[in-house]
C-alpha cells in the first residue's frame, strides 16, 4: 500500500482526508512545515499533499526545502489550496510541485490526480531501472577487456551523431545511442584468458572469441523492448563486413542492418583513436587513410563517406569526452598543515 503524507493545519481537513483516502493508502499527517519535513524524512511517503497556507512557513517554501533535501527530492508534491487563495501556478511548479488541487476538494478529482502522479513515479522508476540495466550490460561486456571503459559511451555518442547525419530521426538516433554500448555484452561469455591474452589469438581461441556476437545477441533478445531488440541486432552483426568477409553469418552489403554498419564505423574509429596497452592512439590522418582503404571492404561506402566528410565533428566530440575523462580523473590535492 502506498504512503501519503497529508499536510494541513486544519484538523477538519485532515479528518476529511483520512475518511476518503485511508481505505486505499497508508496515511501520515502533519500540521506545520517543520513537522511535515520531519514526517517526510521518517516515513518516506510516495506522495505529499501539501497545504499552501501553513502557520510557520508557506507551502511554497516548504516545497522548496523538501526538493533541496536529497532524501525527499524525488517525492511528488501536490499543492492543496482554497479557491480564494491566489496561488501562482508557475511559482508552485517552479518550486517543484507536480500539480495542485483547489479547496473545497472534489474527491474524485483528488483521487484521480493522486493515482496519475503515483503512476508517473512508477514509470520514471522503471525508466531509471532500464537505463541502469543498459549501463550495467555495457560495462559487463568490457569487464575483462583492456580499454578504459569510456570507449563504449564515447562510441555511442558517435553513433547518435552519425545516425542523424545519414537521415535517422532524432528518436531513432537516441535509441541507437543507448543500444550501442551493449554491442559487446557477449564478451561476458568469453574466458578471461582469451580476452586478456597479450599476443595474437590462435585459430581455436579466435573461434571462441567470435562467439561473443552470438552470445550477446541471444542474451539481449530475451527482452521484447525495442531498445534491447536493437541492441541484440547490433551485437550479432557489428562484426559483419560490407564485402561479406565478417562474422558470424558472412552477410554482405545492405543485408547487414544499418545499425550494425553505423556501429562498425564508430567502433573502429574510436578504437584507433584511443590508447591501448599494446598501442598508442593513431593520429587523425592515419585513421582517415586506414578507414578510406576499408571503404567497400569493411565499411559501407556511403555511410563512411558521410562520416569522413564530417570527421571534424567526431574529432570534436572525441576531445570533449577526453576532457570529461581527464576532469573525472583529477584527484584532490591534500595540503599538510
Amino acid at each position: 500500500m502506498k504512503t501519503l503524507l497529508v499536510v494541513d493545519d486544519e484538523s477538519s481537513n485532515l479528518a476529511l482526508m483520512n475518511q476518503v483516502l485511508s481505505s486505499n493508502y497508508k496515511l501520515c499527517f502533519a500540521k506545520t512545515s517543520q513537522a511535515s519535513i520531519e514526517a517526510a524524512i521518517k516515513h518516506r511517503p510516495d506522495l505529499i499533499l501539501l497545504d499552501v497556507n501553513l502557520p510557520d512557513r508557506s507551502g511554497i517554501q516548504t516545497c522548496v526545502d523538501m526538493k533541496s533535501n536529497p532524501q525527499l527530492a524525488e517525492i511528488p508534491i501536490i499543492f492543496v489550496t482554497h479557491l480564494n487563495d491566489v496561488v501562482d501556478e508557475e511559482a508552485g511548479l517552479h518550486a517543484g510541485a507536480v500539480d495542485y488541487v483547489s479547496k473545497p476538494i472534489s474527491i474524485p478529482i483528488l483521487k484521480a490526480r493522486i493515482e496519475t502522479h503515483l503512476s508517473l513515479v512508477k514509470v520514471s522508476r522503471l525508466e531509471r531501472v532500464c537505463k541502469d540495466a543498459i549501463s550495467m550490460l555495457g560495462k559487463a561486456g568490457h569487464f575483462n577487456d583492456n580499454d578504459t571503459g569510456v570507449h563504449i559511451w564515447r562510441m555511442a555518442s558517435f553513433c547518435k551523431i552519425l545516425a542523424e547525419f545519414v537521415g535517422w530521426s532524432a528518436d531513432q538516433a537516441e535509441l541507437l545511442k543507448h543500444a550501442a554500448p551493449m554491442h559487446d555484452t557477449g564478451k561476458i561469455g568469453i574466458p578471461a584468458e582469451i580476452l586478456k591474452k597479450p599476443g595474437k589469438l590462435d585459430q581455436d581461441e579466435w573461434a571462441i572469441m567470435r562467439q561473443h556476437s552470438v552470445i550477446g545477441a541471444e542474451i539481449l533478445s530475451e527482452s521484447q523492448e525495442s531498445i534491447f531488440q536493437l541492441a541484440s541486432e547490433i551485437a550479432r552483426y557489428h562484426h559483419e563486413k560490407w564485402d561479406g568477409s565478417g562474422y558470424p553469418e558472412g552477410l554482405a552489403g545492405d543485408a547487414i542492418p544499418a545499425s550494425a554498419r553505423i556501429v562498425a564505423i564508430c567502433d573502429v574509429y574510436d578504437a584507433l583513436s584511443m590508447e591501448r596497452p599494446y598501442k598508442k592512439p593513431w593520429p587523425q590522418q592515419k585513421i582517415v587513410e586506414y578507414m578510406e582503404s576499408q571503404s567497400g571492404q569493411h565499411f559501407d561506402p556511403s555511410i563512411l563517406s558521410v562520416f569522413l566528410k564530417n570527421i571534424e565533428v567526431f574529432d570534436k566530440e572525441r576531445m570533449r569526452w577526453n576532457v570529461k575523462l581527464a576532469v573525472s580523473e583529477v584527484k584532490p590535492i591534500c595540503i599538510a598543515n
